[in-house]
């Protein structure tokens, strides 16, 4: 699971409880405006490390752009940061106060003294942690009169400084050529041309000639199959290729061979015609992704009269049966139509799992029918005095209702047609219902519905699906800063609330006629002191006597889960918390696998594999738990992908390039962790010593890899693609392609060149192949473009890319490069400023590369 911020934990001091927003006080002598006051603002690092602690030292400057006086009070600042972004001066003119998770407050204190037009107020702050890039800056300003407390006035003008030092170590243009520098150039005719790497591949010299004439022929039981490849092939062709169930001569064939593996397939490509053999729709649907790989990716580029295919023998099966991908849609909300689209990309590189993270603190996002609170308070983020109508703004979601991505849902139809659209190409969809923590979104939703029907005089109905104890007076604080945010399970209606769901849920699938086989239920991040003055839950502990402590309720919650999903014919699937116990030790906490649930057929998504938890996977896997692969260290497509400012994303476990899903070694990860945290070689292995591997019979138990996206960055479709792509090609990879032979000794000389070898070819496979298809690929995708590499050498520059393929293009007048700049094809002599970008085959660019290239002093 996503810890946002969870590495200023170390030196973050407990926040204060909930706060309400101000009520007016203003000065008896002066009459406060509420309209729009023109604010600037600006936010500037000043130091990190600051008084050698792991803080760092902030400026906020606040202007008058208006042309009248911003008063001294009366008034508030509304943003996101970390609760731990405090002013450094004790008498400062404003104070900051944490009112929920990321969500703070700016007030002015009695030294803030009335700014005047053009004026400035300059305000040193100190936070945890360090700032690598711009995730962790404070976002999301908006301005709120006392006067109208249920009003926010968004501020547009904010600059966010990027530091004119490297404070914390930012790879450099350097860095990146020296890492490139090992990938060898691979001759495109030499490529594997059907992608993920099949078990089986030869070339046979015998292409096919495709055109819009040709035929695709199916046995009856491949039609859906058949009718997906037709349509793809009419956005290559003026026409759709014509589906029929006979015929002779020239044609694509779809053919029912037996025998073969579920998801199993044969390709054969010759002059007179292409055949796909497979058992299962699965299958021939996976030859027919296979086939689509096979077409040169610059047939996407335009309408073309006729097609190359190269001659090919395939047989191919996956390696592994659960192939995951996960989005999250609460944080920020994502349309149906993005939805659909990233399902056309895992279907084409043989994904199966799309595990969809439905709900959290921060948003509810699917219809649940009688329960109408959930999406209209649950799922919209705005400024609210008491979130009765919808939630407080999260991630920088601003003031205005319905106007960002913090507010969106699926309608019962919207979750139907996705479900319709994943089940045709062979995706599994889980859906995820986030308990007993990470649900604020839900506990407020239905706190809303208790409302309105406790007006109504509707006791018992208001009560049906309440998800907290009304006395309960337990205090924490989640890693996410929420302190209401929890699920209190000694509650019967927690358990209503969550059958009805679940039913609701089930309903849907059926209607889609979708399968589905599990429901996640969660289970991660639940903070100490949850429940312990609880009334319902001190109740329930006294008249159950296997509940002797708090810690108890983690199993009887699950345990009733459990059994209401078997009667449903259903198991559960969750974070790695719903398989582990507590167990304290000397007054250490620590985590084991809970025998208890061992024999349940629980799936677990284990993410934690850093610190303590290096081993946690292995040992959930050698105790008889399903477990899913979600190593944060090689899986998690949120890290930002370089250690850079102006990179994207976030960086509390690392940072992730497409690198390391690919090297990532499932069955013996630990010889895959290559760097540290900081994205440093790593050179001290003594938190391997004693760590649990991987028993040859658990095996078995390893079902699967995925990769999660979650959203507290991700506002846009844009972006989102940003950080999925390339990424995630590397997990395609590993989860599909047989195990590489670098994998078995990967220390050894032989293992380091094989390596080598088959991360050049991947490398010149995404960049000359897949990803100038996905340029075009279902509208195209707006994956990201590795920045240049670049160094300069005896009065020389010299660069180079990630992805062989690309374009480098380069400037001597300090202009940006454009996709008509001079092409790089050998060291640049000119002296001066040189700027260099990539270009991919669509022509757009990645950011910028600068280089100083002075003249040698003789």
């Amino acid at each position: 699971m996503n810890h946002f911020f969870v590495f200023l934990l170390s030196s973050l001091s407990i926040c204060s409880p909930a706060q309400t927003p101000p009520q007016e006080k203003t000065s008896p002598n002066r009459t406060v405006q509420t309209a729009q006051q023109p604010l600037r603002l600006s936010w500037e690092v000043l130091e990190e490390k600051h008084q050698g602690k792991n803080q760092t030292l902030s400026v906020f400057t606040i202007k008058n752009a208006g042309t009248t006086s911003l008063p001294a009070t009366g008034w508030s600042l509304y943003f996101h940061s970390t609760p731990s972004f405090k002013p450094t001066d004790a008498n400062a003119p404003v104070k900051t106060e944490s009112i929920n998770g990321d969500f703070l407050r700016m007030v002015p204190t009695a030294a803030f003294k009335e700014l005047a037009p053009g004026a400035s107020q300059r305000i040193e702050f100190v936070a945890a942690g360090q700032i690598v890039n711009e995730s962790r800056a404070p976002r999301g300003f908006y301005l709120v009169w006392d006067k109208e407390p249920s009003k926010g006035h968004t501020i547009a003008d904010v600059q966010i400084i990027k530091p004119a030092r490297n404070m914390v170590g930012w790879i450099e243009s350097k860095d990146i050529y020296v890492q490139n520098s090992a990938i060898q150039e691979v001759a495109t005719e030499k490529l594997t041309k059907v992608f993920p790497t099949p078990a089986q591949y030869k070339e046979t010299e015998q292409p096919f000639v495709l055109t819009a004439a040709v035929p695709v022929v199916t046995d009856k039981a491949f039609q859906n199959e058949a009718a997906l490849l037709a349509a793809h092939l009419g956005t290559i062709f003026s026409a759709k290729p014509e589906v029929k169930t006979s015929g002779t001569g020239k044609a694509i064939r779809l053919q029912k061979k037996n025998g073969m593996g579920p998801e199993a397939y044969e390709l054969q490509v010759t002059s007179q015609e292409i055949i796909i053999s497979a058992t299962t729709p699965a299958g021939a649907f996976y030859g027919t992704q296979s086939l689509k790989t096979l077409v040169p990716p610059a047939a996407l580029a335009s309408k073309q009269t006729s097609v190359t295919v190269p001659g090919v023998q395939v047989k191919d099966a996956p390696r592994f049966g659960h192939r995951a991908f996960m989005l999250d849609v609460a944080r920020n909300f994502h349309k149906k139509e993005q939805v659909l689209r990233v399902l056309d990309m895992m279907a084409l590189y043989k994904l199966n799992v799309f595990h969809f993270h439905l709900n959290d603190d921060e948003g509810w996002r699917v219809e649940i029918p009688g329960l109408p609170e959930l999406t209209q308070v649950g799922g919209r983020r705005g400024h609210t005095v008491d979130e009765k109508n919808f939630l407080r703004p999260a991630y920088g979601s601003g003031p205005e209702v319905d106007q960002s991505s913090g507010s969106g849902f699926y309608t019962k139809a919207d979750f139907v047609e996705i479900l319709k659209y994943a089940k045709a190409r062979h995706i599994k969809v889980i859906p995820e219902v986030e308990t007993p923590g990470h649900a604020r979104a839900a506990i407020k939703s239905m706190d809303a519905r208790y409302d309105r029907l406790m007006k109504e005089g509707k006791k018992a109905e208001a009560e049906q699906y309440l998800l907290r104890d009304l006395n309960d007076k337990s205090v924490y604080r989640s890693v996410q800063y929420f302190n209401d945010n929890v699920i209190n399970v000694a509650l019967p209606s927690a358990y209503r609330f969550l059958e009805k769901v679940t039913d609701e849920l089930l309903a849907m699938y059926k209607e889609a006629g979708a399968p589905i086989q599990t429901i996640h239920f969660g289970g991660d991040e639940v903070p100490n002191g949850v429940w312990e003055k609880s009334p319902e839950v001190q109740k329930l502990m006294a008249s159950n006597p296997s509940l002797k402590n708090i810690d108890d309720l983690w199993y009887y919650f699950f345990g009733k889960l459990n059994t209401m999903l078997e009667k449903r014919k259903l198991y559960l699937s969750g974070w790695e918390e719903i398989g582990l116990s507590k167990v304290r030790t000397n007054g250490r906490l620590s985590y084991v696998a809970n025998p208890q649930f061992v024999k349940e057929n629980f799936h677990v998504d284990v993410w934690n594999n850093q610190g303590a938890n290096l081993d946690l996977p292995y040992r959930m896997a050698n105790a008889g738990y399903k477990v899913v692969l979600t190593n944060v260290s090689h899986f998690y497509l949120d890290l930002a992908y370089q250690k850079e400012y102006d990179e994207k994303g976030l960086y509390w476990g690392g940072f992730l390039d497409v690198d390391k899903p690919f090297y990532f070694i499932p069955y013996d990860y630990m010889k895959s962790i290559r760097v540290n945290d900081d994205n440093k070689p790593l050179t001290n292995t003594a938190a391997f010593a004693g760590k649990e591997q991987l028993k040859p019979a658990a095996r078995g138990n390893i079902v699967g890899l995925q990769a999660p996206l979650w959203s507290e960055t991700i506002t846009s479709p844009d972006r989102l693609e940003y950080m999925l792509l390339p990424k995630l090609l590397g997990l395609a990879e590993r989860a599909w392609a047989p195990d590489p032979v670098w994998a078995t000794n990967p220390e050894s000389g032989q293992s380091k060149a094989a390596y080598q070898q088959a991360w050049s070819e991947f490398v010149n496979v995404l960049g000359k192949r897949e990803l100038p298809r996905l340029s075009y690929y279902a509208g195209g995708f707006g994956y990201r473009i590795p920045p240049v590499g670049a160094q300069v050498q005896d009065g020389k520059v010299l660069a180079n890319v990630q992805f062989p393929g690309m374009t480098i293009r380069y400037t001597t007048d300090g202009s940006e490069p454009t996709a008509t700049s001079k092409v790089y094809s050998g060291p640049v002599l000119e002296k001066g400023t040189i700027k260099l970008a990539t270009f991919d085959a669509a022509g757009r660019a990645s950011r910028v590369t600068t280089v100083e290239n002075r003249q040698i002093p003789q």
